[in-house]
């Protein structure tokens, strides 16, 4: 099929290589001339494993191009799909104004009947509502069909996500323009699940509030453990064997961060009361989460006796996870500036995303180009993104050169055995039992 997109982030850079990938031919359009120039020469904007080497295989395919032409891009598509962003507003609800602008450009430039797929995260009813405005700005003599297909990728695994989906939604009102969106998928040979527009909106919202909210009950359950002795591993483990449960998500730590979490929950929680509907849950889930994002600097302002200025703190991870340089509300962001708020000398490491953290925390920390620059006369490390070097990393080496070898664990990531046979340490992990062999020179 020929295949129209507007918006090159994560969804749509990712859908249009991967359609592009299973033998579509796939025009992403963008307004940003830099962007789409880069794209064109087999350069992705966005660090995503896999994604560069499939972006550069397809455009000597010839099945995948980039413009800043919306009339060139949409010009004999058969499906035109919105994947712009759906920032948080100041309210919390989610920020329509790229997606209307993009389905304006569209409706404008339409020829022909066509479907339009809203990919982009969306309030319940959006659809709806898009549908109305294409047609508002469109010929009378072209016919369109909208249908909702939410995205379920996750950043660090984008290309992973995309290709082997756990499962298509397509949500229409239309059987036939939903088929023909299934017909777009046929080669990934995964299942799809047919809905109405408003179920499809709804699923995806459902789904990342879901996720959070498993997050927030395991590190809540964290300090729980942390205050009568248990471990969070062992506990998880117990809980993740129950097959109503499973194990994903259940990994302790310091929060969730990204691009959708955050903003999905919020958005969700915004619905709720706009139609008075008490959902308190997503409330306390959001209030933990904010909770967590600072925990590492209790744990050092309990450590060094609420004496933190002056103090050098490493700080290991930067991206809200690993295999990303994202850094939307990354938990790196409130520890920088509460350790920094409180005089401490913060210096950060991390492999890929230095270059977008600086443009948020600009000089407030320093940045290292090593592990062994960042902790080189440290008096204690933060991890706070679990990178697998991180996670390799030898405790004695790490603590060596340190002022003092104290280490706040964020992601639960070292190796606890060999953290035990170093001979001086103090490592303060998350919803686990302490480890202090060290009390400092």
């Amino acid at each position: 099929m020929k295949v129209a997109i507007l918006g090159t982030g994560y969804v749509g850079l990712s859908t249009g290589v991967a359609l592009a990938e299973i033998g579509h031919h796939v025009c992403c359009i963008d307004v940003d001339e830099k962007k789409i120039a880069r794209l064109k020469q087999g350069k992705s904007p966005i660090y995503e494993p896999g994604l560069e080497e499939l972006l550069v295989k397809n455009l000597a395919a010839g099945r995948l191009r980039f413009t800043t032409s919306h009339r060139e891009g949409i010009s004999g598509a058969e499906i035109v799909i919105l994947a712009v962003g759906t920032p948080q507003s100041n309210d919390g609800a989610a920020d329509l104004t790229y997606l209307e602008q993009a389905a304006r450009d569209v409706a404008v430039h339409l020829q022909q009947d066509t479907i339009v797929v809203i990919k982009s995260t969306v309030p319940v009813g959006t659809n709806d509502k898009m549908k109305q405005l294409i047609e508002a700005y469109c010929s009378e003599d072209v016919s369109i069909q909208i249908v909702s297909n939410p995205e379920f990728l996750r950043q660090g695994s984008a290309m992973k996500d995309t290709l082997e989906a756990d499962r298509i939604i397509i949500g229409c009102d239309d059987r036939k323009a939903g088929d023909k969106v299934r017909e777009l998928y046929r080669p990934l040979n995964v299942p799809v699940v047919m809905t109405s527009l408003r179920s499809a909106e709804m699923i995806k919202y459902a789904s990342n509030a879901f996720l959070a909210m498993k997050i927030s009950f395991i590190n809540g359950m964290a300090n729980v453990c942390e205050a009568v002795g248990a471990d969070i591993l062992d506990v998880a483990k117990g809980m993740g064997m129950d097959k109503r449960i499973g194990n994903s998500f259940l990994q302790a730590g310091i929060g969730y961060g990204g691009s959708c979490f955050p903003k999905d929950v919020q958005a969700l929680y915004h619905t709720t009361k706009q139609h008075n509907v008490d959902f308190g849950l997503l409330g306390e889930t959001m209030e933990l989460n904010e909770q967590q994002r600072v925990l590492l600097v209790k744990k050092a302002f309990e450590r060094f006796n609420g004496k933190i200025a002056g103090k050098k703190i490493a700080m290991l991870g930067l991206a809200f996870k690993p295999e990303t340089d994202d850094m939307r509300e990354a938990p790196s962001i409130p520890i920088s500036l509460e350790l920094t708020r409180q005089g401490a000398d913060v210096i950060a490491y991390d492999p890929v995303a230095t270059s977008n953290a600086q443009k948020i925390l600009g000089n407030r920390i320093a940045y290292a180009k090593t592990i062994q620059e960042a902790v080189a006369g440290a008096d204690a490390v933060l991890i706070v993104t679990e990178w697998d070097e991180i996670k390799q990393l030898e405790p004695s080496k790490l603590v060596e050169d340190m002022n003092e070898a104290i280490i706040f664990d964020g992601r639960n990531c070292l190796n606890e055995e060999k953290i035990r046979s170093c001979s001086k340490i103090e490592y303060y992990p998350v919803g686990r039992p302490a480890i202090i062999k060290y009390a400092g020179k």
